[in-house]
């Protein structure tokens, strides 16, 4: 069996990490570098070599990431945070022949899931009216107040691992976030509760189908990342996914985070990439990083996951390094 390289970003953060233990978990023979901004990320011990990484805004990342590349003769990258998927995605053409090297969706998917707006927009023209959340991004206090209820939701259009969320019921607050964010604002009804989330994995084959899927109820971690979760099986969670997938087409590893209040499915948003229950899923036998090896390197369809019940928790370990 052909031995791979792969080069696993941001490792520093659970996704990153995360990935790491997934690729090991896979069954095939590797040789991971991790890179991070963060020197002494904790997943530079988790990785064979470790690279100090430039931040995915500045001029300089785009050369680092192809002199990795090079240098290091990677085959596949994976990507842990979605400020280097928007970079990459943003600068196809000055990457040219690399892209065929990265674990990375198509512009108009990633797009769309960028902006939580424009994906409720998406929903609406596509016929998936019924995923959405009702939400604005213009008015006042009182006019949101009289259309979604005394307490709802401010949150950002474009943010990561649910920073910026905010219960809102009074005007000052309401004003105060409502001008801290801008253009980014927006006010959402709140649909369920905490413990009526759900994290669902697909493997999307670019047509519309998807390869080996994932239901997880869970709770987040201060971090927004998942704490806890079980494997479930939902009629109406799997119909969704069905139909969010035919009409989006992602291609590879696709998460989408929704919520479920009394009958009825609510998409929250939609990552285009790994998810930060990488690690989690597969032990339970979805492993997305080894289908990512399947699909983008061996070129088959990955084979079909054998998907084990149970639950998971997740806690604090040390890595301690004596001098």
């Amino acid at each position: 069996m052909k031995k791979y390289n792969i080069l696993a970003t941001a490792v520093g953060a659970v996704v990153g990490y995360g990935v790491i233990e997934s690729l090991r978990l896979s069954g095939y023979p590797l040789s991971i570098t991790g890179c991070d901004i963060f020197s002494d990320a904790a997943g530079r011990y988790f990785a064979d070599d470790f690279i100090t990484a430039e931040p995915a805004a500045s001029e300089g990342y785009l050369d680092f990431l192809t002199d990795v590349i090079d240098s290091k003769k990677i085959d596949l990258v994976i990507f842990g945070i979605e400020q280097e998927i928007s970079a990459v995605s943003e600068n196809r053409e000055k990457l040219g022949g690399y892209l065929n090297r990265l674990v990375l969706q198509s512009k108009t998917v990633i797009d769309i899931c960028d902006d939580k707006w424009l994906t409720r927009r998406w929903l609406l023209e596509n016929g998936l009216s019924e995923y959405a959340i009702d939400s604005v991004i213009k008015g006042d206090f009182e006019t949101v107040r009289d259309a979604f209820g005394n307490r709802f939701l401010i949150k950002p259009r474009v943010s990561r691992a649910g920073k910026g969320i905010s219960e809102i019921d009074s005007p000052a607050d309401y004003d105060y976030h409502k001008q801290k964010l801008g253009g980014n604002f927006m006010a959402q009804r709140i649909v369920g509760s905490p413990h009526d989330e759900y994290t669902v994995g697909v493997f999307g084959l670019g047509d519309g189908s998807f390869q080996n899927s994932i239901y997880l109820r869970r709770t987040l971690s201060q971090e927004g990342a998942t704490a806890k979760a079980w494997v479930t099986d939902d009629a109406a969670l799997c119909d969704a996914a069905e139909r969010i997938t035919a009409a989006l087409k992602p291609k590879g590893p696709t998460n989408y985070q929704f919520r479920k209040d009394g009958g009825s499915v609510y998409l929250l948003e939609i990552n285009p990439r790994v998810s930060s229950s990488v690690s989690i899923r597969s032990k339970f036998g979805y492993n997305e990083t080894g289908m990512c090896i399947e699909y983008y390197l061996e070129g088959k369809r990955p084979a079909p996951a054998v998907i084990k019940k149970g639950s998971a928790v997740r806690y604090i370990k040390d890595w301690v390094n004596i001098e």
